[in-house]
Order: structure tokens, then sequence, then C-alpha cells
């Protein structure tokens, strides 16, 4: 094999693109949600709906508030709920390999594109609940610890669709919604377990 300084076997790690797939799907869902909206209204898309310039320091504190809110609830839910325990370890398990530069990138492109298609399209189009209740759905599945990212999920759109109807734009919801993403993400990325390397022995089985 090739070797490093002559005298090492070079290693490959075997890390997980995750960044390069989530951008693809979220440009697609992304994309999917603005055509929706501009199908829907008849035409372009108003920069108003995404920002206020004039309302900006209103929107900063309620998107600052609404984070900060959902991430003391899940504080408190990592605190007080062994299930939130298991799916953080579950979801760090995933972002194993990812630098924190990658979780913000994601956090980012997470908080845009679900912002445009669930509080821009499905909740200008059908309403609040309908989309906050879509937004938990896609958020959950048959495990126990993913029911409870679920309902966690349901309360963050509730939230952030109460921004947009209050704040009259998707602005605050994106910031509120990168927020929670960026922090719960950078931790989760720097408490994953290190990549697996070529010739080690496989993790155990939990």
């Amino acid at each position: 094999p090739r070797r490093l300084g002559g005298d090492r076997p070079a290693i490959r790690r075997l890390r997980p693109r995750l960044l390069p797939l989530a951008a693809g799907f979220y440009l697609l869902l992304g994309g999917a949600g603005a055509i929706w909206i501009g199908l829907a209204r008849g035409g372009p898309i108003p920069f108003t709906l995404f920002l206020r310039p004039a309302a900006l320091g209103g929107d900063l504190l309620a998107s600052v508030a609404a984070g900060a809110g959902l991430l003391a609830l899940w504080a408190a839910g990592r605190r007080w709920l062994p299930l939130a325990g298991r799916l953080e370890r579950r979801l760090a398990a995933a972002l194993a390999g990812t630098s924190r530069e990658e979780a913000l990138a994601l956090a980012l492109l997470s908080a845009l594109a679900e912002e445009v298609f669930f509080r821009g399209a499905v909740q200008g189009a059908f309403g609040l609940w309908p989309a906050a209740l879509l937004f938990a759905l896609l958020h959950s599945g048959p495990r126990r610890d993913l029911v409870l990212w679920g309902a966690f999920a349901l309360v963050a759109g509730l939230v952030c669709g109460a921004l947009v109807v209050l704040r009259g734009q998707l602005a605050p919801a994106i910031a509120a919604h990168f927020l929670v993403n960026a922090v719960g993400l950078r931790r989760l990325a720097s408490a994953a377990p290190p990549p697996v390397e070529c010739g080690d022995p496989p993790p155990p089985l939990c």
C-alpha cells in the first residue's frame, strides 16, 4: 500500500459524504417550495415574503427568542427523557466525520429549504397545523426515539409557523430554524465517534 513518510501505510478514512447528498435534497425541496409559491401567487415571488428590512430589529429578537426557547425545550428533554439521549447518539453516529463547518452549512441549507417548503408553500396553501403536522411526520419514524424527534419537530413547526403568521415573512422562521440546527448539529458533530479507518476492527453493535 502507499505509505506516508515512507514508513506508514496511508489510511483511507471511510467518511460519509453527508453534505453533498443533503445539499441535493434540500435544493430540490427548496426549489419545489419556491415553484409552488410562485404558481400559487401567479407570478414572481416578492422579496418581502422573505425579508422586510424595516422590521429587521423586531424579527431578529423574535427569531432569537423562538430559537432559544426551542433549544431550552430540547435541553430539558435531554435531561429528563432517556429517549432523547438515545436519539442524540443515533444522530451523532450519522454525523460521524462531519466537520463543524459542514454542520453549519447543513444547518443553513435545511433551514432555508424547509422553511420555504413547509412554511412558505404548505402553510401558505393549507394553514399552520397541516404544515406543522407534515413537518413532524417527515421527521418521525417507527422507532420510539424517532417518534420523540417527530414530537419535537411538531412543536418547532408550530413555533416557526407562528413566527410567519405574526411577522408576515419567512426570515424570522428561517433564522430561528437555523439557530436550533446550528447549535444542535455542531454539538452532535463534535460528539460523533471518529470515522472508521481501514484495518480497524468494526465497532461493537449497540
